[in-house]
């Protein structure tokens, strides 16, 4: 199990119960698909096109929030102080139509249930995702395929 999947699922359990954290839920899913990167997403296949909710990691989450203009949120979660939060709507905003429907579709979670959810979770994610309050390397949060071979 890699770190992000740790991370989220801890995560889901703290702020949804225990029950929401165990096999794939549809929120571990969601958070799994945003913090992914583009790299993880396509190694079963090399032909296929990321998945529109790939937004390249939480590099690629990290510039979304910046361009929306919610900077500061996002810099409150990967810092070493208190987590700011963020509102559904924002959270939306922030991550864009499509890949709001594209995850809601994935899911089999209603957009407002998705939006919701997302919203209580992700600021812990990310903060238990950058402890020392900077993003972490690729490497340090996702096997890679020499990793995973060696771990066979």
């Amino acid at each position: 199990m890699s770190l992000l999947d740790q991370v989220i699922r801890s995560a889901v359990g703290s702020a949804l119960g225990s029950q929401s954290s165990r096999g794939r839920s549809p929120l571990i899913m969601a958070l799994l698909a945003l913090l992914a990167s583009r790299a993880m997403a396509g190694r079963d296949s090399p032909t296929q096109a990321p998945a529109s909710g790939d937004l390249g990691g939480l590099g690629g989450l990290v510039d979304r929030f910046r361009q929306g203009g919610l900077e500061d949120i996002i810099n409150s979660w990967i810092g070493t102080g208190a987590n700011k939060p963020i509102s559904p709507h924002q959270l939306h905003d922030a991550l864009g139509s499509e890949t709001v429907n594209d995850l809601s579709r994935e899911t089999g979670m209603p957009r407002d249930d998705l939006l919701s959810q997302l919203s209580q979770v992700l600021p812990r994610v990310v903060d238990q995702l950058t402890p020392q309050g900077q993003l972490p390397s690729h490497e340090d949060t996702l096997p890679g395929p020499a990793d995973e071979a060696e771990q066979r």
